[in-house]
């Protein structure tokens, strides 16, 4: 039991929330490598997206993964995958992260398909038809708006 504690304790793996709040307090800090040992094999390249803007010099974003601005929900397990919603204390919105298991550890899936289909759910949940929203992404590329540029 001591070393299942150290594990929690330390964002192991054992609860999908504190492993979720490990991942944001390594983002918070700027330790990308800490945020990839607790994210999912397919979200390495997401993450290196996220400390090349890191690196780029962009302010703008600093308080962006500060977990004291959100309230963490409590985990909701189904088999092998976990969703915990978070709520941004400043906005109000709560967003919902999904976590899978990979080799016997919760994982913070923050890869490309998976930020996708947060972005959709929030959409449907702002009444939006996120087909909708592709076809005119779609009609503006194609008319060279400046939005589309």
């Amino acid at each position: 039991t001591l070393v299942t504690l150290s594990l929690i304790s330390c964002g192991g793996g054992g609860d999908p929330k504190n492993v979720l709040i490990s991942f944001f307090d390594a983002l918070g800090k700027k330790d990308i490598t800490a945020a990839k040992k607790l994210a999912t094999k397919d979200s390495e390249s997401m993450l290196g997206l996220i400390e090349m803007g890191m690196k780029s010099g962009d302010k703008s974003k600093d308080n962006e993964f500060d977990k004291n601005n959100m309230e963490f929900g409590d985990a909701k397990i189904d088999g092998d995958k976990a969703t915990v919603p978070v709520k941004d204390k400043k906005s109000g919105e709560t967003t919902n992260y999904t976590l899978k298991k990979e080799g016997g550890s919760w994982k913070v899936a923050f890869d490309k398909t998976t930020m996708m289909q947060m972005g959709t759910d929030k959409m449907k949940e702002k009444g939006m038809n996120p087909a909708d929203m592709t076809d005119s992404t779609k009609t503006n590329m194609g008319t060279g708006t400046d939005s589309a540029k």
